[in-house]
């Protein structure tokens, strides 16, 4: 056995998508090899990709996979034989598909009984050659490749079109020292290749053996193939100038942006720049953002977490004098700055509140009417939050004005050129209007969380109208039938539905759900938009009801506790960390398994009755066990209730140990579904009554096995 190289030369790779597709180029040759049998089974694929190269490099290739025994199945024996033994025109037929002749009839296995039985044609099938196996592979695994965007090209031919990723100019599949032949992409393989655009010290390559590739690209072709190695290389090489520098200087961390700089560059050098320190002026966020996005540099930061103004770049050439290198940078990137400078003066000369009219000419959604009416449901969902915490005037006039400022800086030029700077701009500029650092802060940070682990906002306001501006959305979207259904989730509603939950949870806000979704459902009563559904809080909150499920269960607690908790349909989200904690107490408790097949079982008897549960008579108790159990029923019910006013789940959970024996006795004493129809309401009143008290923290049936 020996290595194996295949190398697919391409122009310039879709950065954000190379090191996805070098994967899936590796991946698929070495599974289909693999299932061919060419491969020993510990064979290790190791991939490769550069601006300019898809590759992939695997050991212990064979040149022919071993013959293999093959069952057909071909048809009920009733079918393929005559009565007498003899094979059909359809079994003969069947036969010449497979490639043999009548004379394989009388080695053919039958299986099965009766109608069943069914013939077999048993074979030894030749192993794939290595040739043919590896264009199997590659033709399987360039149809699955996750192209972002296919593009057509022609051939040199002029007549016959490609579909693929980028053009591509090569092809390499190398066993050992000797080519492969196969084909792709209208190229027939070899062992040429190309190295780096200008330092190659040949304009092509030709290559050895599969085994040096990496090597011989690295000496003649001055390109690192491997994307991690390359990645690697980056960041040694960041950090050994940021550490020239001193002072605790060190790149802005983002490994999306190293992952895109890794897919522009074959063979990395990182060289230092810096612009005027009169840029400083503008806020850090827009700097980096535009030396990030537009230019790819990596900006600096002082030992404090201050931007300095010097950047590191990541040439693709190392000239012995790489001055005008960074010059060309320096003054590529001078007019981004001077942009962010000029965007940020001209925007503070304008207050934010004198942009809230024009938000009125912004269209938010047809339906749902404009953006300055979305902000009024927000103020007026975010005005009912503030009271129903308990804050006090001066907060809930805070409340309103973050929410009324919260999307005027979407009017803004600089977040019209940068929008991922919305929310961060809107802090600045309401600090620059001399509002207050609370408001200024909740502007900012209502988006949030924007992600999943994302910061939640930081002040009171901020989490008031972050809050607000979710339910608004959920409200709204849903009010229309914008409903996610599958992966599709075009406005992101689980995401808003999961930033609610985790603010509600994170925070303890003492909240009823179901009636902030209300509120949030009245305050497009009075809007411009388009009449919602009348059922929309409910759905919403049926549908975060199955997001709080999702979330609690990636948080490590169990499938039955949280339907246990979540299935009660807690007024309170704040309250349910503790609920599930109690619940997780009550498991250990000797009486918990008995108590909760009880339940179970007093649940499934309320279910069967038909029409409304009364109260308990007392005068008609009949049996010892019911009254003894209606006792016990009267004296632990005002402990339960104690333990739930103060907060205290586990004490009330542990309360209804005391039931363990009365309803043991209970049930092995008393007929429920007695003759007597006033004896039958009355013992279903006290199972009615016992199960709402038993399951008042939680529905302790789902802990039933």
């Amino acid at each position: 056995m020996n290595s194996l190289l295949v190398e697919l030369l391409l122009e310039e790779l879709p950065p954000k998508a190379l090191q996805k597709l070098g994967e899936a180029f590796a991946d698929g040759v070495f599974a289909s090899l693999k299932a061919q049998g060419l491969l020993a089974d510990d064979a290790v694929a190791t991939p490769f990709a550069s601006p300019r190269r898809l590759a992939v490099h695997l050991t212990q290739v064979a040149a022919q996979a071993a013959d293999k025994a093959v069952s057909q199945k071909l048809m009920p024996v009733a079918v393929g034989l005559s009565a007498d033994g003899q094979a059909t025109p359809a079994l003969l037929k069947k036969l010449a598909a497979l490639g043999v002749d009548a004379s394989a009839v009388a080695g053919l296995k039958r299986e099965g009984e009766g109608r069943a039985e069914t013939l077999f044609f048993e074979a030894m099938a030749q192993g794939a050659s290595l040739a043919q196996g590896l264009q199997k592979a590659l033709d399987e695994t360039l149809a699955k490749l996750p192209i972002p965007k296919v593009m057509s090209y022609q051939l040199a031919d002029g007549w016959t079109s490609v579909n693929f990723v980028r053009p591509a100019h090569g092809l390499v599949a190398l066993h050992g020292r000797d080519i492969v032949p196969i084909s792709a992409l209208g190229l027939v393989s070899g062992r040429v290749t190309q190295g780096h655009r200008f330092e190659a010290a040949t304009p092509t390559l030709s290559l050895a053996d599969a085994d040096g590739y990496a090597a011989q690209m690295a000496t003649e072709g001055a390109v690192i193939a491997s994307f991690a190695k390359r990645r690697a290389e980056i960041v040694r090489q960041l950090e050994a100038a940021a550490a020239q520098i001193g002072n605790g200087v060190k790149p802005t961390p983002d490994a999306a942006l190293l992952d895109e700089v890794t897919a522009l560059v074959e063979r990395p050098n990182v060289l230092l720049c810096q612009f005027e320190a009169a840029f400083l002026q503008v806020p850090p966020e827009c700097l980096i953002l535009t030396m990030k996005a537009n230019q790819k540099y990596f900006p600096l930061q002082d030992a404090s977490g201050a931007l300095t103004n010097q950047f590191l770049i990541v040439s693709n050439i190392s000239p012995a004098d790489p001055s005008m290198v960074i010059q060309g940078n320096e003054r590529v990137v001078r007019p981004r700055l001077a942009d962010a400078k000029f965007f940020f003066d001209q925007d503070r000369k304008r207050p934010l509140m004198d942009r809230v009219a024009a938000l009125d000419k912004v269209v938010y959604h047809n339906k749902l009417g404009s953006l300055g009416a979305r902000v009024e449901r927000v103020r007026h969902i975010a005005r009912a939050i503030a009271h129903a915490l308990g804050h006090d005037a001066a907060r809930v006039d805070q409340a309103d004005q973050a929410a009324q400022l919260a999307k005027t800086d979407l009017l803004t030029d600089m977040v019209g050129e940068f929008p991922e700077l919305q929310g961060i701009m809107g802090r600045y500029y309401a600090l620059s209007d001399g509002l207050s650092a609370t408001v200024a802060e909740a502007i900012e940070d209502h988006y949030k969380p924007r992600f999943a682990g994302d910061a939640l906002p930081r002040n009171a306001v901020g989490m008031v109208v972050a809050l607000a501006d979710k339910l608004e959305t959920l409200t709204g979207l849903f009010g229309i039938g914008q409903i996610p259904t599958g992966d599709k989730d075009p406005f992101a509603l689980r995401r808003h539905a999961l930033g609610v939950l985790r603010i509600l949870l994170e925070q303890g806000l003492a909240l009823s759900l179901k009636q902030v979704l209300q509120q949030a459902q009245a305050a497009f009563v009075d809007s411009a938009a388009e009449q919602i559904s009348a059922t929309t809080a409910v759905d919403v909150y049926r549908f975060m009801q199955d997001r709080l499920r999702i979330y609690l269960k990636d948080q490590g607690h169990a499938a039955d506790a949280v339907e246990a908790v979540v299935g009660q349909k807690p007024e309170r989200i704040d309250q349910i960390p503790a609920r599930l904690a109690a619940l997780q107490d009550f498991r250990t408790l000797p009486e918990a398994a008995a108590l909760a097949a009880a339940n179970k079982r007093i649940r499934n008897i309320l279910k069967k009755t038909e029409g409304a549960v009364g109260s308990v008579t007392v005068a008609h108790l009949q049996d010892a066990a019911e009254h003894h159990l209606h006792s016990v029923l009267i004296a632990i019910e005002p402990v339960v209730n104690g333990a739930l006013a103060e907060g205290d789940y586990a004490g009330a959970l542990t309360a209804l140990a005391a039931f363990k024996e009365p309803v043991d006795a209970f049930f092995d004493a008393v007929m429920v579904m007695a003759d007597d129809p006033l004896v039958r309401g009355n013992r279903l009143a006290l199972l009615a009554h016992l199960g709402r008290l038993m399951n008042s923290v939680a529905d302790i049936s789902e802990l039933a096995a």
